[in-house]
């Protein structure tokens, strides 16, 4: 039997990149996934987000002989991020894993960086991580203090070697990455003596996001240490 069979993961920014290969080997592992993608610009004439990359993603994972559900959001926003745990819950009786994905660049020097590049990616990195970890974490609370016992619940967030190494391109996002591992270990102490654990990884993968940091490697295993592909980078990250 599958290690999570009967499980319930979320799965943030799954879409593409390292966020779906997560998303798939969850499901590979037996969970039942929430591929959640703030989507892409539609080509309705609105300018509204389509869906395509998250249901793209979940029938891929169904084509594989998993279950997923496709769930169009944006997680850093706080009642959207709500109705996205909600949905968990509501539509599978629980949610069991977290996993904060989403992410986005506004790359500058800190002397040319606006102030809405440094918003949007404060925004997206630490408030939506922040925003699910809130309602899962209260989930989880709930349902320890109901049955009197521990329950299972996880929590992956995902930081950056940018937050140590200083980035000097990205400020807004190494302070952001920064902050994401304050807010995981702080999310451990407190949801500890429930059962539910909290970790933040540091993953190294070729994505859409990291063309340019290893684009001149070969694709080959051949560049620095644990630059592999995101499906090499999410079995590491989440076994």
């Amino acid at each position: 039997m599958p290690i999570l069979d009967g499980k319930t993961a979320i799965v943030t920014g799954a879409g593409r990149g390292l966020g779906r290969a997560e998303a798939r080997e969850l499901a590979r592992l037996g969970a039942h996934v929430i591929v959640n993608d703030y989507g892409q610009p539609g080509r309705d004439g609105t300018g509204a987000p389509s869906a395509a990359p998250a249901e793209e993603v979940a029938a891929e994972i169904r084509a594989e002989g998993g279950s997923a559900t496709a769930h169009l959001g944006d997680v850093a926003d706080f009642a959207q991020a709500r109705e996205l745990v909600r949905l968990a819950v509501d539509g599978h009786g629980s949610l069991d894993i977290l996993v904060n994905n989403a992410g986005i660049l506004r790359d500058r020097m800190v002397f040319s960086m606006s102030e809405e590049e440094w918003d949007a990616v404060v925004r997206v990195h630490l408030k939506g991580h922040f925003n699910t970890t809130r309602f899962a974490a209260a989930h989880w609370r709930e349902r320890a203090k109901a049955s009197g016992a521990p329950v299972y619940g996880r929590i992956v967030n995902t930081s950056s070697e940018a937050f140590l190494a200083g980035s000097p391109g990205q400020p807004n996002y190494a302070a952001a990455k920064g902050g994401v591992v304050g807010l995981t270990t702080s999310t451990a102490a407190a949801l500890a003596r429930y059962g539910v654990t909290a970790n933040a990884i540091c993953p190294r993968a070729r994505t859409r996001m990291t063309e340019d940091v290893f684009g001149r490697f070969p694709r080959d295993g051949a560049g620095p240490a644990g630059t592999g592909d995101e499906a090499d980078a999410a079995g590491t990250c989440l076994l």
